[in-house]
């Protein structure tokens, strides 16, 4: 199946003028729709985990202040919004494969690395760069989605995480 991407205004930006959409085969496919989904998941978890749930506590036990305890909360949000952009390029220009599993490897070495601080300095820049680590994974994944999947009920139905459960008429494919 080929893909026709915009060139004729902005050949400037180096769009290839047409690309194969990946060729898999059903049972890889859905291996690669659960290890997407489970990466925005983890990603959508990370935040969700401390500003819930772990910050009291984080607090407590590091000594921070109400002030260090926003960065915690927030530096991982702040970091994440600000490199989405950023990260879809990188992901354009370097590969998104080469992306998703840099992004996946800063982003487990930054939870270690927070999970193991002993000051909240050290916890604070451990979420800055789960953060960012997370603005690589997430555009990528979302693109090699779009691209393993061919456009129409496929591509539908991974983009809802496949959603078995709902009835036939609010599914999307």
């Amino acid at each position: 199946m080929q893909i026709q991407t915009p060139s004729t205004k902005f050949s400037y930006l180096n769009w290839p003028k047409k690309r194969l959409a990946v060729d898999v085969t059903p049972h890889r496919s859905n291996l690669i729709l659960a290890l997407l989904c489970a990466s925005q998941f983890m990603l959508i978890l990370d935040i969700a985990i401390v500003q819930c749930g772990a910050a009291p506590r984080l607090q407590r036990t590091l000594g921070l202040s109400a002030e260090n305890i926003q960065w915690v909360v927030g530096g991982y949000a702040l970091t994440f919004g600000g490199f989405l952009m950023l990260g879809g390029r990188l992901a354009d220009v370097a590969g998104r494969r080469r992306m998703l599993l840099m992004g996946l490897v800063l982003f487990i070495g930054a939870s270690m690395v927070g999970g193991f601080s002993q000051s909240g300095g050290m916890l604070i820049a451990a979420r800055i760069s789960q953060g960012f680590a997370g603005a690589l994974v997430s555009p990528a994944a979302l693109s090699l989605l779009t691209t393993t999947f061919k456009e129409g009920r496929e591509r539908n139905r991974a983009l809802g995480c496949g959603v078995p459960w709902l009835p036939a008429e609010h599914r999307l494919g």
